[in-house]
Parts: C-alpha cells; sequence; structure tokens
C-alpha cells in the first residue's frame, strides 16, 4: 500500500512502535550476550536444531526488527506485520517452556510460565496496532469488497 495511502498513527501509535523497536533491540542483545543461557530454555526439544543457533539467529532478527521499527516509519506496515510474524513463530517456545517446567526469566512456577503464553498474543497486536498494520489490512479488505 503506497504511504499516502496508508492509514495515519497517532503519536501514541508512534510513541508504541518506538518503544517496541527498543524492546526487541533489548532482548535481541539480551540473546547475544548476557541472557543467552537463559534464551536457550525457551528452544523447544523437538526442533532439530542446536539451540544456541536458534537464540542467536532469533536474537539477530530481533535486532534487524527493532531496528527496522525505529529507523524505517516510511515501511513501518509491512514491518509491523513481520514483527508480529516474528512473535507468531517464536510462540511454541514459549509453550514448549510451559510444557517442559522449564525455569528462566523468573518464570519459575507453572502458573508464571502459563500467565506469560497469554502476553505473546498482545505483542502481536501492538506490532500490527503500533505500526497501522492492522489498520491497513482492514482498509485493503474494505477496498476489495466494495470493487468486487
Amino acid at each position: 500500500m503506497p504511504m499516502s495511502l496508508a492509514p495515519r498513527v497517532s503519536w501514541i501509535q508512534h510513541a508504541a512502535r518506538l518503544l517496541l523497536g527498543g524492546a526487541l533491540l533489548l532482548a535481541g542483545t539480551g540473546h547475544l550476550t548476557t541472557q543467552r543461557q537463559a534464551f536457550q530454555a525457551q528452544v523447544p526439544t523437538w526442533l532439530p536444531l542446536d539451540p544456541d543457533f536458534v537464540v542467536v539467529a532469533s536474537g539477530i532478527v530481533e535486532l534487524a526488527l527493532g531496528a527496522a521499527l525505529i529507523a524505517l516509519p516510511r515501511h513501518r506496515i509491512p514491518v509491523g506485520a513481520l514483527v508480529a510474524a516474528f512473535f507468531v513463530a517464536i510462540f511454541p517456545g514459549n509453550i514448549s517452556q510451559s510444557l517442559t517446567q522449564t525455569d528462566a526469566f523468573g518464570l519459575n512456577t507453572d502458573q508464571a510460565r502459563l500467565i506469560r503464553l497469554f502476553f505473546q498474543p498482545l505483542l502481536v497486536a501492538w506490532a500490527l496496532w503500533s505500526t497501522g498494520a492492522w489498520a491497513a489490512w482492514r482498509a485493503g479488505r474494505r477496498g476489495r469488497r466494495a470493487a468486487g
């Protein structure tokens, strides 16, 4: 969707996009440094990849997505969709951590790990709302309905 047709975002959405970008930069840095071991607890045991590789790769992706959210406002809609897709893609790791009862990040009870699962959809919604990707998707659907 050309930017001239892209839904406008409020200053709150703009600030939320920047905050999400900063959070991804912080998380990505943690993947590559001090929290590298803890993040391995979220790598599902059934995934046929080395857990350290998964943590490093996802950290690099988080750094790239965080930087894009901050530095590429003209591309906020596709970046928002990519960030939302990333949050969906890593959700199995959160489920695995809960099912295997693996402690990490202070999530040392079944209740804490279960509550954590409910925050992942909020991250998806945050990415889509703060970038205007949700509004753009809805506008595209309305346009297709009117044309069809």
